[in-house]
């Protein structure tokens, strides 16, 4: 497996609507999906979309572990937080609930920057697997936040574009005064 080069905010690649997989069960695209997998756990990231290396295809990998949860979410957020290892070609969403959560998002395409963005927080998300089966999963919190996210990637949209309130853009390593100042201290 190979780590590959993450494409920063700016990159065209990162700025256009991803080209469908057209045989998700090719060789190619599972040596793909591999060399994804090595380079988010190598980047410490939850997910990883194609664009993000550079490949204009619609493919994911990512994996919602309880450990990666903020600290600060919601307790509706909290709910399902969870979701295994995950390789998805031509995905889609719906959104189950028009309801929405805030959450802190970060991006291995916008290093060392956070920013509070709100989702919807209930939907279903269905694409293929690398066997070409279709997988079809609902999914709440951090789970469906990373699924969005990741989603997002493939129509060519980072987490700022998402934003509702720019001040809520902050560096990484300036967090926990922000936080510390949300808690009232």
């Amino acid at each position: 497996m190979t780590i590959l080069k993450i494409a920063r905010m700016g990159h065209p690649v990162l700025a256009r609507r991803a080209d469908p997989v057209a045989d998700p069960t090719a060789p190619e695209i599972r040596r793909l999906a591999e060399d994804m997998i090595e380079t988010m756990i190598d980047a410490n990231g939850a997910g990883l979309a194609a664009p993000q290396v550079h490949v204009p295809l619609r493919l994911v990998v990512f994996q919602a572990p309880g450990e990666r949860a903020d600290p600060g979410l919601a307790e509706d957020e909290r709910f399902d937080h969870t979701a295994p290892l995950t390789i998805l070609a031509n995905p889609e969403i719906e959104v189950l609930s028009e309801v929405r959560e805030a959450g802190w998002e970060g991006c291995l395409s916008v290093p060392g920057l956070r920013g509070l963005v709100a989702r919807p927080a209930h939907i279903r998300y269905t694409g293929l697997t690398l066997d070409g089966a279709r997988l079809t999963r609902v999914a709440r919190g951090f789970h469906a936040r990373v699924v969005q996210h990741e989603f997002d990637h493939l129509d060519g949209m980072l987490y700022p574009q998402r934003m509702e309130d720019l001040t809520r853009l902050i560096f990484e390593s300036e967090a926990r005064h922000h936080l510390r100042r949300e808690d009232g201290a």
